[in-house]
């Protein structure tokens, strides 16, 4: 029974929850949820009884540059009883801070240090917010669409220190004029 998530009730039940209306997209449910409200209402979205999303599948970091709300967090929920998937959105700035779900959903403990590691949203009330993936002298967050391609730094072997050094990367290319009024 694939059962459409009921705004209307979770609005009955939980009045002051900020949970925008459901759309539905290629016959995913996608719902979009205000940072102040996540933990609210994903906690009423776990444990209301037409709902029941009890699993979270996944934790995504979406850069959106351009827009001003520049990074959105995707959850993907599972519903077991009602047979049934729900993504769940919030949209923050730079600056804005996400709270953690570790005590709801267990599993989102390396997820939230993922993201937090490669785009650097920070989530509050995570119990070990620690860079997972990069090295600890990392600088940068490497999966912004503003971070350069080839990093910051480079990493080679010098034969004569016989160890690996840290060089800052420099990228020579000399001065072009392009003229576009050539026709290929």
């Amino acid at each position: 029974m694939n059962q459409i998530i009921k705004p209307q009730i979770v609005k009955e039940v939980y009045p002051f929850l900020c949970i925008f209306p459901t759309t539905l997209l290629n016959s995913e449910k996608i719902v979009v949820i205000g940072h102040n409200y996540l933990l609210l209402s994903l906690n009423c979205l776990k444990y209301h009884i037409h709902n029941q999303y009890k699993l979270l599948s996944c934790i995504s970091g979406v850069d959106l540059i351009e827009c001003s709300y520049r990074f959105c967090v995707v959850y993907d929920l599972l519903s077991l009883t009602h047979n049934s998937r729900l993504r769940a959105k919030v949209f923050v700035n730079e600056i804005t801070s996400v709270d953690s779900l570790v005590d709801l959903y267990i599993n989102s403990d390396w997820w939230e240090r993922e993201i937090w590691d490669l785009y650097g949203i920070y989530f509050n009330n995570h119990p070990d917010l620690r860079r997972i993936l990069t090295d600890y002298g990392f600088e940068g967050y490497p999966m912004r669409k503003d971070f350069p391609l080839s990093g910051h730094v480079e990493l080679k072997y010098d034969h004569n220190k016989k160890r690996i050094v840290v060089e800052p990367l420099q990228l020579s290319q000399e001065f072009r004029s392009f003229t576009f009024e050539i026709l290929w």
